[in-house]
This record gives structure tokens, C-alpha cells and sequence, in this order.
């Protein structure tokens, strides 16, 4: 009888000890995981000084601006490529600058604009090119978008709106001076570039 009831009190030693145990390493992993979000928490925290007054600022998760990046970046090479005036060396440097933002495929538009006579036209005519963006569709998890847009030419003659439609795929790659998005237009394509409106100017 004693000795079952020292077995007893040792099997109940032994389970309030696991049981200790048991619950201060809840409290410890709960502890620890509060204070991780807390170390976080202020790390997203800086303080910026401005004239001497600290003005409290928070980092953001780069991919939380990650679609409007894209959509910017779509909006500045398509501006570059097609808002153009008739000199020569302007038309180089947008063109130059464009390339940065899209692989081979925005190059082989180019060649294939030039060789089709499409910038000697420009300067031959005096031809300004005004883009305007309509929208930029962009899909996530593809990483595609498509391009909306109007095309005004102003010509001496007359003006002419056209409807541009493009599409291609984005590609993540390292931000620098020339690409500060850091994305890559791959794929590129024109779906339609066709006259909406042509309005003869009156050359009186």
C-alpha cells in the first residue's frame, strides 16, 4: 500500500513537472514571438529629420507597389517610343533610352519601323507624335500586360489619331540608372495600330 502510494505521488511529481515544462515553454515561444513582431514592427519605423523635427516614416513591402511599378514602367517605354518630333537626334536618344526598358523583340520593331521608312517620314512630313495612355492591364501572376492608347501625328496637312494596342510580358531584373523599376518589357507586340480620325487642317 505505501508503495502504491508512492507511485503514485511520483507519477503525479512527474506530470506536474511535464506539465511545468510543458507551459513555460509555451510562454517563452509566446513571449519570443511577440517580441520578433515588435523588433519588426520597429525596424519598418524609421525617423527622418527634417529641419531638426524627426518625422516618423514606414518601409513598405517592395511587391506592394510591384503592379503600379510595372504600369509605370509599361507608361514611360511606350512614351519614349512613341512620342517622337522630327529631329533626328531627339528620336536617337528616346529610342535609346526605350531600349533599356525591352529586350531584342522592342529592337526588332524598330528596325522594322525604320525599314518601313516610318522615322524618315516623320522628319520628311514635320510630324510631331503625342501618346496618350488610355489604360495598362496588367496581370499578376503572368506577369503580361496590354498597352492602350492613342496615337495623335500632327502633320503640316492634317491630324491624325490612331488606336494602339500592344502587349507583352514583365520580367523582374536589378534596378539601375537607365531601368530604375528594375523591369524588363519581353515579347513585345504590337495587336493594332490603326486611324480613328483624320482631319485635314485648313492651309489657307
Amino acid at each position: 500500500m505505501i508503495i502504491k502510494n508512492i507511485e503514485a505521488k511520483v507519477r503525479l511529481a512527474t506530470f506536474i513537472a511535464v506539465g511545468s515544462l510543458l507551459t513555460s515553454l509555451i510562454i517563452v515561444a509566446m513571449n519570443s514571438l511577440y517580441a520578433f513582431k515588435l523588433v519588426s514592427n520597429a525596424q519598418k519605423s524609421i525617423y527622418i529629420l527634417d529641419n531638426n523635427i524627426p518625422i516618423l516614416a514606414r518601409q513598405t513591402d517592395v511587391q506592394m507597389n510591384r503592379p503600379a511599378e510595372y504600369r509605370a514602367d509599361v507608361d514611360l517605354f511606350h512614351s519614349l517610343f512613341f512620342s517622337l518630333t522630327p529631329d533626328d537626334n531627339y528620336m536617337e536618344y528616346q529610342m535609346k533610352k526605350a531600349m533599356y526598358l525591352v529586350d531584342e523583340s522592342g529592337m526588332q520593331q524598330y528596325n522594322n519601323l525604320k525599314e518601313n521608312g516610318f522615322f524618315n517620314s516623320i522628319l520628311s512630313s514635320s510630324s510631331v507624335l503625342t501618346l496618350q495612355t488610355d489604360s495598362i492591364a496588367v496581370d499578376m501572376p503572368r506577369r503580361y500586360f496590354r498597352y492602350y492608347g492613342k496615337l495623335k501625328i500632327d502633320r503640316r496637312s492634317s491630324t491624325v489619331v490612331r488606336s494602339l494596342i500592344t502587349e507583352g510580358n514583365l520580367k523582374d531584373i536589378p534596378r539601375s540608372d537607365n531601368n530604375p523599376h528594375g523591369v524588363l518589357i519581353t515579347n513585345w507586340k504590337t495587336l493594332e495600330n490603326k486611324d480613328l480620325q483624320d482631319v485635314e487642317k485648313n492651309t489657307f
